[in-house]
């Protein structure tokens, strides 16, 4: 008897607009990016204060984020 995989479907967040590719998770952590940055007059943003401001707005893991930012950075 074979045995199939099934897989997990994913949620309408986790699917990449057709425009760019980005899903709406990474959207937003651009857009916290680009507030940071803008707060802080263009100086450079550390991920952790990153990740504590997508906190307030995310349910987000560690593990995650840094995924989405590696995936942002094109590692």
């Amino acid at each position: 008897m074979k045995r199939t995989r099934t897989r997990t479907p994913r949620t309408p967040t986790e699917l990449p607009d057709v425009r760019d590719g980005l899903t709406r998770t990474e959207r937003v952590v651009l857009v916290a990016l680009q507030k940071l940055t803008a707060e802080r007059n263009g100086r450079s943003v550390s991920a952790m204060e990153l990740y504590g401001r997508l906190t307030e707005e995310l349910d987000i893991t560690q593990r995650e984020f840094q995924a989405i930012l590696a995936r942002l950075a094109g590692k």
